[in-house]
């Protein structure tokens, strides 16, 4: 944690000068596209499985009218179709699961008011007028939505809702059109454990960024946001 720590704070040193008393936040952008590079080769990965198991759909078709009766044979020939295809039912979650400790890293980072035992000197860093250290109650408790601090989150959910919107859209356009690359519909994904639930829920889930950006640390949410604009703009090359 402190090595990291002096990481954030030697970056945000160097970004002074372009970025000012907003620096430790551009480092928190540069950190997150530093991971985000790290991250696409299984994002490409992710996405070449995500074509492979729609294409797979007219088989599950056949599967379905022959063990439509027998539920258990019939989810056992669709996982047994996958691992015959050599197609993982659940590749698309690997780039969410590498990103995870990154997050907790920054959230855990910008909550202790210590680090090494020593003040932890990152939580007087600001992004605008709101502290990094501080949350979305914190501004409405100094000045309200539309105070100095509230309009910064007000500016991140606003982004937030316009990428949600713009993924929603394009899943269910995806989706409708049958393109590869879209989500497998949630009949067919019942045939493996778990799948229809996620597959119903999917389009949604950029929406649910906004509760995330509400209750953790500035910091971390500007990681959450920076990594969801990301995403909609590397799937939107990667799905084309």
């Amino acid at each position: 944690m402190s090595v990291f720590a002096n990481l954030v704070e030697q970056l945000a040193q160097l970004l002074e000068p372009l970025f000012h008393a907003s620096a430790a936040a551009a480092a928190i952008v540069l950190f997150t596209a530093f991971v985000r590079l790290l991250v696409h080769p299984l994002s490409r990965a992710a996405a070449r499985g995500q074509k492979a198991r729609t294409e797979l759909q007219p088989k599950i078709a056949e599967l379905r009218k022959k063990h439509g009766k027998n539920p258990e044979r019939l989810q056992r020939a669709v996982l047994d179709l996958h691992a015959e295809e050599k197609v993982s039912p659940l590749a698309g979650c690997l780039p969410g699961m590498f990103q995870l400790p990154a997050f907790f890293l920054l959230y855990h980072l910008f909550s202790n008011p210590t680090i090494g035992g020593e003040a932890n000197e990152l939580l007087s860093h600001e992004l605008l007028a709101a502290p990094l250290g501080h949350r979305w109650a914190d501004a409405l408790a100094d000045g309200g939505a539309f105070g100095a601090a509230g309009l910064v989150y007000v500016g991140l959910f606003a982004l937030v809702a316009a990428v949600a919107v713009f993924n929603y859209r394009r899943t269910k356009r995806m989706m409708a059109a049958g393109v590869a690359g879209a989500p497998v519909p949630a009949a067919d994904g019942d045939q493996v454990p778990g799948m229809g639930a996620m597959r119903k829920v999917m389009p949604f889930m950029s929406f649910f960024t906004l509760i995330t950006v509400a209750v953790v640390p500035l910091a971390a949410a500007l990681y959450v946001v920076t990594s969801t604009t990301w995403s909609a703009v590397e799937r939107a090359a990667l799905y084309r």
